[in-house]
Parts: structure tokens; C-alpha cells; sequence
């Protein structure tokens, strides 16, 4: 299957606390495809999100997200539902490791794009929880439209 170029928009929150959270919402352009079930996007990261330099490759199955992120920061982070797992952060200052509990994954795409969700907890060396959860929506480019 052909790459699509397509708007990628991300929803998140991250909750500190029951009193202490943030929101962030985040739109850029990117290519996407879908084969075997799988939608497989990517994109650069940019200043707004903190990770300029860096590129991001997303797989999404119904049961499975993957993030794959390499350049200024490199990771690889695997969303299961009810799974936990570590990976490590290698950013400019170097190696974090993260535990990483998901609780929900809902994610429904097809050869146009789709959306998904996302709930889970990071533990940072053991010691920082925060609760994240996302509403990610790729959609096909129609026009000119472009962000980031």
C-alpha cells in the first residue's frame, strides 16, 4: 500500500496527582499506510513538543501500539492492554529507565487513517508516577493543508 500523507493530531493529559494535571494538544502532518491490519505513521517531532531532531514511527494493531522514537531522544515504548514492561530513555543526558503499566488500549484504523486511545502509568527510576492518557486521530490530507 501507498504512504498518505496525513494530519496527525494528539490529545493528551498527564495527571500527577488527583489534583495536579496538564494538558496538551499537538498537530502535525506526517505519512501514513496501512497493510496487514497494521496503520504504521510517522512524523518529526518539533520544539512544541520538546523532542526537536527526533522522528517518531507509530505501529497500530487493535491489540498492540508501538512507538518507535529515534534521534535527539531514542525509544521504543509497547502499548498492550493489562501489560506491563520497561524500556529504556536515552535522551542528551542520558539513560532513564521507565516501567510502563497500560490499563486501557482502544485503537480502530483502515487504509484512511483512524483514531485511538490510550491510558497507562510511568514510572520513572522507581520513583515519578505519572497517569497519561491520549486520543490520537490521523486523518487523510485533502488539500495543502500543513503543521509542525
Amino acid at each position: 500500500m501507498e504512504e498518505k500523507n496525513v494530519i496527525i493530531e494528539l490529545h493528551s493529559v498527564h495527571a500527577y496527582d488527583r489534583d495536579d494535571s496538564e494538558s496538551f494538544d499537538f498537530s502535525t502532518d506526517g505519512t501514513y499506510r496501512f497493510e496487514d491490519g497494521v496503520g504504521r505513521l510517522s512524523y518529526w517531532e518539533s520544539a512544541v513538543t520538546g523532542l526537536p531532531g527526533t522522528r517518531t514511527s507509530v505501529a497500530i494493531s487493535p491489540l498492540e501500539i508501538v512507538v518507535d522514537r529515534e534521534g535527539t531522544v531514542t525509544s521504543r515504548m509497547e502499548f498492550r492492554e493489562g501489560k506491563r514492561n520497561t524500556f529504556q530513555y536515552q535522551t542528551p543526558f542520558g539513560m532513564a529507565d521507565v516501567r510502563m503499566n497500560t490499563h486501557r488500549l482502544r485503537a480502530d484504523f483502515n487504509e484512511h487513517g483512524g483514531d485511538a486511545e490510550l491510558d497507562y502509568v510511568l514510572d520513572l527510576e522507581h520513583t515519578v508516577a505519572v497517569r497519561n492518557r491520549f486520543h490520537l486521530k490521523v486523518t487523510e490530507m485533502t488539500g495543502e493543508e500543513r503543521y509542525g
